[in-house]
């Protein structure tokens, strides 16, 4: 357990806020495989500060969901600042988190996402009055720094800590690296030795055993999933269990696997409507279905579908030759 201002975190793991993932059906579905927090997909500053009817559908959060971390993004001080009042009083979110970690370049070319972390003396500015506007707790998520010559994971954190910022998360990689190579966790070790306000570690934790390593090896008071658990909120459920207990849960069979991917499913449909919802599910039943035999060859089909009745019948089919293959290897 660790506090983020005064809002409490039940446990050490924690959801990335991931684009065009992190919507409230996914984020709840996680949320009930034990995530201490979640955090909900960034949204544009200007979106909300012009009433963008797509943006602020967004903002959408859950009861169930909290607590919750509700991420913004711009290049510019005073549109930052409007948005963050805006999440801060008409929204349920419990904190209000600045991205300055995207590395995608039309992010970063509007000087939003990993484009702060060339200026330490700009990251207090902006979170200071942002700090100054709202009253719940500020964050930011961040990586180590734009690249190998620009490393300011520590001046940044400081910054973050020095304008008020009640948690920072890093994740390990420089903007140049993107998502490729090798996240560096012994600079969140430093970034954790420099501050006092909590730090949440972020890259390269794939497995329980990795957040267990995480942990140990920088000191950090939390671990954020993010990859690892498209399609596997099981990550989540195995990782609290492994750090509080020491017991490595079994991997989900195929058949829990298709049932949750249909609940969430659901979820999405109820969030967006049928045909939007199958469309972005897609992705999401390709990501469920890794490492399930026979599942390669529906792929395309999956990619097809245009109603729910189309893509849960891929699905049980997928469940239920799993099962037959089970049981006949038993038989044996």
């Amino acid at each position: 357990m660790f506090r983020i201002g005064d809002v409490e975190i039940q446990n050490r793991v924690v959801l990335a806020p991931m684009a065009g993932v992190c919507n409230s059906a996914f984020r709840l579905t996680v949320k009930e495989f034990g995530a201490g927090l979640v955090c909900a997909e960034m949204v544009s500053d200007k979106g909300i500060v012009y009433n963008n009817e797509k943006t602020l559908n967004m903002l959408y959060i859950d009861e169930r969901e909290k607590p919750l971390s509700l991420q913004i993004f711009g290049g510019e001080k005073e549109t930052l600042v409007k948005a963050a009042k805006f999440v801060d009083k008409n929204t349920n979110a419990d904190i209000i988190d600045i991205n300055m970690g995207c590395p995608v370049p039309k992010i970063t070319n509007c000087d939003a996402g990993a484009k702060w972390l060339l200026d330490p003396n700009k990251i207090y500015d902006v979170v200071a009055a942002i700090v100054d506007a709202v009253e719940k707790p500020v964050t930011v998520k961040m990586r180590i720094g734009w690249d190998d010559q620009h490393i300011y994971a520590v001046e940044n954190a400081q910054a973050v800590e020095r304008a008020g910022g009640k948690a920072v998360a890093v994740h390990g990689r420089t903007r140049v690296q993107m998502y490729e190579g090798k996240a560096n966790w012994d600079i969140i070790k430093q970034v954790k030795e420099a501050v006092n306000i909590p730090v949440i570690g972020n890259g390269d934790v794939k497995t329980p055993q990795d957040a267990k390593r995480m942990l140990e090896e920088t000191g950090v008071d939390g671990v954020m999933i993010g990859r690892a658990a498209l399609g596997n909120p099981w990550m989540i459920y195995r990782t609290v269990r492994y750090l509080e207990t020491g017991e490595l849960i079994p991997e989900p069979t195929p058949r829990e696997k298709i049932d949750v991917c249909l609940l969430h499913l659901d979820r999405l449909i109820a969030l967006k409507g049928e045909y939007i919802a199958v469309k972005e599910m897609r992705k999401h039943a390709a990501w469920y279905l890794k490492g399930i035999r026979g599942a390669a060859k529906i792929r395309n089909a999956i990619n097809e579908c245009e109603t729910r009745d189309e893509l849960a019948a891929l699905l049980l089919q997928v469940a239920e030759e799993a099962e037959s293959r089970a049981a006949n290897a038993e038989a044996v």
